[in-house]
């Protein structure tokens, strides 16, 4: 069992809405769904601790540092989609940093349960572009609960408010239990944030003016894509650092 499962209310609230559809707040649907999702998690022995619990001015960095300065295991973001024009969509989805691991066993299972309530079953993507998804330091998954602009999501939505919860708990607690049996866990193949990088400078010893310093040489990440790794490098540079690419 994950030690701590931090779940995240989408947007803010407050100066963040999300979606708008009618008068219908993306922000609050998910405050509602997120709180009790983490009350289930929490019946069942799992420590829940979240990003907001109310209307605050949060940015999705600040929700970020929220999750790692908790040491979360897990963090489970909860959102509702939107199209283009109304009614163009319907369904649930599941984004993830990358298709791989337990955590795209979660996504399944989460996304599978939903469909069972009614809702269509999109797909499982990856997005590594999502801030919420690629700067916590801990497996992440986020759920798109419907669209806001769908009749028929919004109908299931508040007609079985509480099964919906449910499934995404269900899907949650089916995969840290069944990886917790197998003695493994939710892992994630992103490359070190560079927060998270340390650097070390070797520094000449007293009186040996002309002695050369060593160098150490930190990589941050091995791509067989050279697109990923271009991807890397400009994220690296937008932060400060000085980075290059080498081909081997």
């Amino acid at each position: 069992m994950a030690d701590k499962i931090m779940i995240d209310a989408g947007h803010n609230g407050l100066t963040d809405p999300g979606a708008v559809y009618n008068g219908r707040r993306e922000s609050d649907d998910v405050l509602r769904l997120a709180q009790a999702v983490g009350a289930i998690l929490s019946r069942n022995g799992y420590d829940v601790v979240y990003t907001r619990t109310g209307d605050i001015n949060q940015s999705v960095l600040q929700k970020t540092q929220l999750a790692n300065e908790a040491d979360a295991d897990l963090l489970v973001s909860i959102h509702r989609n939107m199209a283009t024009y109304p009614g163009q969509y319907d369904g649930v989805q599941t984004l993830l940093y990358d298709l791989s691991g337990d955590k795209l066993i979660m996504a399944q299972n989460i996304n599978q349960n939903l469909a069972a309530l009614g809702f269509r079953n999109i797909n499982v993507e990856a997005r590594p572009d999502l801030t919420i998804l690629k700067r916590t330091g801990m497996p992440a998954v986020l759920v798109e609960a419907g669209f806001m602009d769908s009749g028929k999501d919004n109908q299931l939505f508040d007609t079985r408010f509480d099964e919906i919860a449910q499934a995404i708990a269900d899907g949650i607690m089916d995969t840290l239990t069944a990886a917790a049996e197998a003695d493994t866990d939710i892992n994630d193949s992103r490359p070190s944030r560079p927060d998270e990088m340390q650097s070390q400078e070797a520094m000449m010893q007293p009186g040996s003016v002309n002695r050369l310093r060593p160098r150490y040489r930190v990589q941050v990440g091995a791509f067989h894509n050279l697109t990923n790794a271009i991807e890397l490098e400009q994220e690296l540079k937008r932060l400060g650092y000085n980075t290059w690419i080498v081909t081997e």
